[in-house]
């Protein structure tokens, strides 16, 4: 999919991996996608409440912090869904759907042909790929793909450099 920054407005929704992705530096960014995109919401894998390393309430802390930091700089997350389980053939560990088929079920007005999932893994990209989703690799923790590459549509260094990008395009209006 030849992802057309132009097109993107309120009626799109933003799919963000946390870990790696957003993270401190990214806030005035985040504040930026708030004005882009209609729903922003966090899919995350978190194993490590799954094997006992993290309690559930530490991961409600991490996300509450979070989401508390984007407020603060006038940005937003309207939802986080959070994979505890430790099995990769669990439905809702990425690549695998279930998250993105409860943020649908939650918030009806999602097409995933108007969506843009942002991550730094394969499985980010796989997870929109089987969506339907545009894909946006941040190579936050692997080196740049050669692309073109099938689960990748467009990469970036950080989820800084792809808002850049997207405002040197984007028709606001």
């Amino acid at each position: 999919m030849n992802l057309q920054h132009t097109e993107i407005d309120k009626s799109w929704t933003l799919f963000l991996d946390r870990d790696g992705v957003v993270n401190d530096g990214a806030l005035d960014a985040l504040k930026e996608l708030g004005e882009i995109f209609g729903t922003i919401v966090v899919v995350t894998n978190q194993r490590g409440v799954g094997r006992g390393i993290m309690t559930m309430n530490t991961l409600r802390n991490i996300n509450t912090n979070m989401t508390a930091a984007i407020s603060a700089v006038g940005g937003r997350i309207d939802h986080i869904y959070a994979c505890t389980a430790v099995n990769d053939e669990d439905h809702n560990r990425k690549p695998n759907t279930g998250m993105g088929l409860q943020a649908k079920e939650d918030f009806p007005e999602i097409d995933f042909r108007r969506s843009i999932i942002v991550g730094n893994s394969l499985s980010d990209m796989e997870f929109g790929k089987r969506l339907a989703m545009s894909t946006i690799f941040l190579t936050t923790k692997h080196a740049p793909y050669v692309l073109p590459n099938d689960l990748i549509d467009q990469q970036f260094a950080s989820l800084d450099s792809w808002v850049e990008s997207l405002k040197q395009t984007l028709v606001l209006e």
